[in-house]
């Protein structure tokens, strides 16, 4: 009696899943956000950052571009199409978009100095850990860098917009980027204790 081949499984006949490619949707997203940071700075500075217009299409420019950055992280996620390129070009150009941001708005006075500072050593910081470990695995952004990066994100929106001076607008401000700090500051200090925990898991010998 002939016994009947068994059916090969999808996965067995179409061989091991291949990894996305880069040349996708959402990093085509990561790299708009990185092509609006000079876009943004050009508006910010315009008239010497004069004028309510400016503001607002600076604003706009902004927002558009942070945008970008939620769609292309759940495009990712939602079609499998996460790759290594997005986890260190992601977090690289939401650090140049706010950093144009922070350094912007300090330069023309809007915010003090130190805010700028404490934040901009804390996010290339982290981003220098993620080359310092990257031999021995990539460290994604963690749930406490996307909170940090919302409260950022608010904060510098309510400090770019044109009536910032008023009241009721710049204590908001402030109260948001007051959070925005102190969690920024917090997650670096994770994120140094995760690039540690990496680099001693790779070099330790396996049993």
């Amino acid at each position: 009696m002939t016994i009947p081949p068994t059916n090969p499984s999808p996965r067995a006949a179409t061989g091991p899943l291949s990894a996305p490619s880069a040349w996708n949707v959402a990093n085509a997203l990561t790299v708009l956000r990185l092509v609006l940071v000079p876009l943004f700075v050009w508006l910010l500075f315009r008239d010497g950052g004069a004028g309510d217009s400016n503001r607002l299409l600076a604003t706009a420019a902004f927002v558009v571009a942070i945008v970008t950055d939620r769609f292309d992280g759940d495009i990712a996620r939602r079609w499998n199409l996460v790759t290594n390129f997005g986890k260190i070009a992601d977090p690289i150009a939401d650090k140049a978009l706010t950093g144009a941001a922070f350094i912007g708005l300090s330069i023309l006075g809007d915010l003090p100095w130190w805010v700028t500072i404490v934040v901009m050593v804390r996010e290339w910081g982290v981003t220098a850990l993620r080359f310092w470990v990257i031999r021995h695995g990539v460290m994604p952004a963690s749930r406490g860098g996307k909170v940090k990066t919302v409260l950022q994100a608010i904060a510098l929106g309510l400090y770019l917009l044109p009536w910032h001076s008023v009241a009721v607008v710049h204590w908001t401000a402030v109260a948001f980027m007051g959070a925005a700090v102190i969690v920024t500051i917090v997650t670096g200090i994770d994120y140094v204790g995760r690039a540690v925990r990496l680099r001693a898991a790779a070099k330790r010998p396996l049993p």
